[in-house]
């Protein structure tokens, strides 16, 4: 029986299929934050929240200022009395 080897992660192999795309952070009502490809139109109800950049630095801001994972509906009803 034979295995199939382990995919490797060669810095060769990894510049070949590195993304070099441009993207936006956006947002939605429900302050929801996603990746969205900086050439689309964007989708009804989704706002850009950042100049077109490389997906790692998306990511990050991401990361940065999406800090509540929870819709902004469900931490305002949790916010009432």
């Amino acid at each position: 029986m034979s295995q199939t080897p382990a995919p490797t992660t060669d810095t060769a192999d990894s510049a070949d299929t590195a993304d070099t795309g441009r993207y936006v952070v956006v947002t939605n009502h429900e302050e929801q934050y996603s990746l969205w490809p900086a050439h689309r139109e964007l989708p009804p109800g989704w706002q850009a929240r950042t100049e077109p950049a490389d997906r790692e630095s998306c990511l990050a801001h991401i990361q940065d200022h999406w800090v509540d994972m929870r819709p902004l509906s469900l931490r305002e009803r949790e916010q009432r009395p």
